[in-house]
This record gives structure tokens, sequence and C-alpha cells, in this order.
């Protein structure tokens, strides 16, 4: 049996005793579906904590590889198709041969109950860590395929546009869209930016959308940061520039390069039109970062970043998720599995104003891990 080792972090803004090899946590906590409580008494007056909810994202056609992450929201239009607010996303990168850039499926994961399939698309595929939504109803993922798990048959890939049914209504393919390694998505009703870090050519892009309850159109597309180191790499098919944050208050994207291992910022991102290159670097810190790969935003105005343990590996801090400001000051970090290269994608979403959900991937493992934590 693991150790327990204990030790403090701040993922929400708050300071919170964690035990590792369970993640248990000694505040006042939202106790598990099933949980019972005596008369008059709620969630938040309990003293025992809820266990932390770990889920396999492997499907029933064998996918495995989990990347992308991302939360249905409160204003996405789910009509009477399978997705209610709350759930998770996942997309998945391998299939059941564990062959990179083969995966074609989507996991939702309900707030209670089992894993279920909600897209499965037609290889090759490859959903990367690029998935999102969009509020009229629709779900966004990246693709990098390839033909035979290796880098040297990898292709350009796809933006592609699923409705709330789970089905594939519109693909998208540019010259933007040069490996789409992940993306953010700026929704604003009828209109929305998708970014995109480019795993091919280290580029960042920016595509504007127009939409409508009947899908997307796009209006034009724009390079908007490049100059990102990026290689193939066996153990990880690329090492590029991943993960991205966009900052709405200040029109700020923050990007987590991998080769690189740092976290830069790119200014007017809604603006831009052309690249001055990869912008400013926020974030370097070779004690803690190890591959910068995924980000999220939490409530707290937090950047947290993962490592994917490639690049700078250090095996006494394996598969970290890295808490930082947006001003480069380390914070906290916690590991998602006890052994290198297990943590990938990740998102946060704000429940209320007293709880939000942590939402990480475990490669090694396929599954997610499901923090519930408090605000105040």
């Amino acid at each position: 049996m693991q150790t327990n080792r204990t030790v403090r972090y701040a993922v929400a803004g708050l300071a919170i005793m964690a035990s590792i090899s369970g993640l248990s946590f000694g505040q006042n906590h939202h106790l598990s579906s099933g949980a019972r409580f005596g008369r008059g008494a709620t969630a938040e007056d309990s003293f025992l904590p809820s266990p932390v909810r770990s889920v396999s994202t492997v499907p029933t056609n064998g996918d495995v590889n989990p990347y992308g992450v991302a939360f249905i929201q409160n204003n996405f239009l789910a009509g009477n198709g399978p997705l209610q607010h709350g759930d998770i996303l996942v997309s998945n990168f391998n299939n059941k041969n564990n062959l990179q850039g083969t995966g074609t499926t989507i996991v939702r994961i309900p707030a209670a109950g089992a894993p279920s399939l909600f897209f499965q698309g037609t290889a090759p595929l490859g959903l990367s860590t690029g998935l999102g939504t969009l509020q009229y109803g629709f779900v966004l993922v990246a693709n990098l395929p390839t033909l035979d798990g290796t880098s040297a048959t990898a292709a350009r890939g796809s933006l592609l546009v699923i409705n709330n049914q789970g089905k594939l209504i519109q693909t998208f393919t540019s010259t933007q869209i040069n490996g789409p390694w992940d993306m953010t998505v700026a929704d604003n009703g009828d209109r929305a930016s998708v970014y995109i870090a480019n795993a091919l050519d280290g580029t960042i892009s920016r595509i504007d959308f127009a939409v409508t309850l009947s899908g997307l159109t796009k209006l034009d597309h724009y390079t908007i940061a490049s100059g990102f180191r990026h290689q193939p790499d066996p153990a990880a098919l690329f090492d590029a520039p991943t993960g991205l944050v966009y900052d709405r208050n200040d029109d700020r994207l923050f990007i987590a390069s991998t080769l690189d291992n740092a976290v830069f910022v790119v200014h007017q991102a809604s603006k831009r039109t052309t690249s001055d290159g990869p912008g400013d670097i926020v974030y370097t810190d070779n004690t803690q970062l190890h591959g910068a790969l995924a980000m999220a935003e939490a409530p707290n105005g937090h950047l947290l970043v993962t490592n994917n343990d490639v690049i700078n590996a250090d095996p006494n801090q394996p598969s970290e998720i890295v808490e930082f400001t947006k001003q480069g000051e380390f914070v906290k970090e916690i590991p998602v599995d006890p052994n290198l290269g297990g943590s990938f994608g990740l998102a946060v979403n704000k429940e209320s104003d007293n709880t939000a959900i942590l939402a990480a991937v475990d490669d090694n493992t396929a599954s997610i891990t499901i923090w519930t934590l408090p605000l105040n």
C-alpha cells in the first residue's frame, strides 16, 4: 500500500489539506451521491469528506490515451440529446492497440452514474487535447491522425463540429490547422474564436466563426504566434506548443510550449492578424516544469499546467499539475499518477460561488480523476 503523504495546495484559491494517495479533503465538502444526512442537514454541514472520483475513460471500442477534457456548461443548449449540464467530455487519442493518432471517441462522464460513449468518428482521426464546447449546443474537437501511430505518417488534421446529439455535422480544414495539438474556444454566442496550437509547425492560429443553431460559418483565419520549438517524439508523438488559456479580461492568450518548457503570453489575441513570434515568456521553471503541456485557468485566476515528463523529467515529481500565477510565480503542485507520463488534459468548472470541479486525465490508467473543491 502506498504511504500517505500530506501536502498543502491551493488549486482553487484556498489551501486544502489533501492526502496524495486518496486526495480526500479535510474541509467541509460535498459528499458523493448516495450519502445520507440527518434531518435538516446538508452536504455543507458535513465533516466527512467526499472521496475523489476516478472514472475509466475507455469506451466499448477500447480506445485509450485520454487527452482532451471539457465541461458542459450551464449555458449549453443540450436539447433532447444525451448531454447534461455538469457532464465532462473526454477525447481519446489512441485506439485499442494503443497506436497514437488513431483514437476516434469522445466519452461522456456524467455527474453521477456510469460513463457512456458520446461520439465515435471514422478512423483515422486521433482526437487530440483540443476539445471544447459552444453554448449553441456544439462540441468542437481537433484531430491529429496517423496511419500507424508514428509521427512519420501524421497528417494535418481538422476541426470537427459535433451537435448535441453526438452527430458529426461539419469538418473544417485550413492552412492554419496543421496538426492541432490543443485548442481553446472564446465563445461569444453568435461569434466564436478558436485558438489552435499546431504541432507540425510550432504555430498558434485563430479561426473566427459565425455561429447559429445550424452550425458554424468560417469568417477568417490567422497565424497569431509562431517560432515555438517542435519535434517528433516516439513517446509523445510530438513535443510542441499545446495548452492554451484565453484571458478575456485582458485579451491575452497563454501558451504552454512543451519543448520550450515554458509558458508564453500573446497580447491582443482577438485582434491580432499577424505573428510577432512566440510572445513573451511568463513562466519558466526547470525545477517544477517537466514538459509543460495542457493548461487551464482556476477560479482564482491562477494557471494550471500539466507535465508530460518527456522533457526535463524528474522521477521524484511524476505526472504533476503545477499551479502558478499569471505573473509567473509558482504556487503549488500535485501528482495525478505515481509514475511518469500520466498527466495530460485537464479542465476546471466553477459550479457555484462555493464549489469548483477540477478534472484531469491519467494516460497511464486511461481514467479521469475528479476533485470537488470548496471556494470559501
